[in-house]
């Protein structure tokens, strides 16, 4: 894990602690995106009432990086795929589909 990724597994730690969240991994799940293409998110987040969201932290984000994960939000439409920065102090969250 890099820095940003580390930061980020600590803030899930504390919401798991809190329990907003059963559960999360880190590059666990690799999901196809069609023609030979794969999209793995950095972290698959488990909410309390099941529902699962995949989260992408991006210190900066690449054009390539952003069509990848809003071609995996129209096709996994089971979750819900968020891209995640941390600009100065405080995390940005922006929903992708």
């Amino acid at each position: 894990m890099n820095k940003l990724e580390t930061a980020f597994s600590q803030y899930l730690d504390l919401l798991k602690l809190a329990g907003k969240i059963v559960e999360w991994k880190f590059n666990m799940i690799r999901l196809g995106l069609g023609g030979g293409a794969w999209y793995k998110p950095d972290f698959m987040v488990v909410w309390k009432d099941g529902y699962v969201t995949m989260y992408e932290t991006k210190g900066h984000w690449r054009e390539a990086a952003r069509v990848r994960i809003k071609v995996a939000a129209g096709i996994h439409t089971w979750c819900e795929f968020v891209a995640v920065t941390r600009p100065k102090k405080d995390w940005v969250f922006e929903a992708i589909g």
